[in-house]
């Protein structure tokens, strides 16, 4: 554990705007507690959103609250899906 830190909470954020900037993700999120890092996905041959992001907050409760806070509210005038990601099965 490092500085009250045992892992980061990585957030999925569904349903975004393809407007939406990884500047407007973290300003949603920062409210509720520090924010690692925010991150739209992009395409990668077109480099337009996927319509989708994450956030890693460093703190169970805080990111918890910013689920719970965030989730059906509007980021860039579309609400948006908020749960904790699940980690991805690996690749064949």
């Amino acid at each position: 554990m490092v500085h009250g830190v045992d892992r980061y909470v990585k957030i999925y954020v569904g349903n975004l705007s393809f407007k939406a900037t990884d500047d407007d993700l973290r300003a949603a999120f920062e409210p509720y507690g520090e924010v690692v890092s925010a991150r739209v996905i992009k395409d990668k041959e077109t480099g337009r959103s996927r319509g989708f992001g994450f956030v890693e907050m460093p703190n169970q409760e805080q990111g918890n609250d910013a689920i719970a806070k965030v989730n059906n509210t509007d980021i860039v005038d579309r609400p948006v899906r908020v749960n904790e990601a699940q980690e991805r099965p690996p690749r064949r």
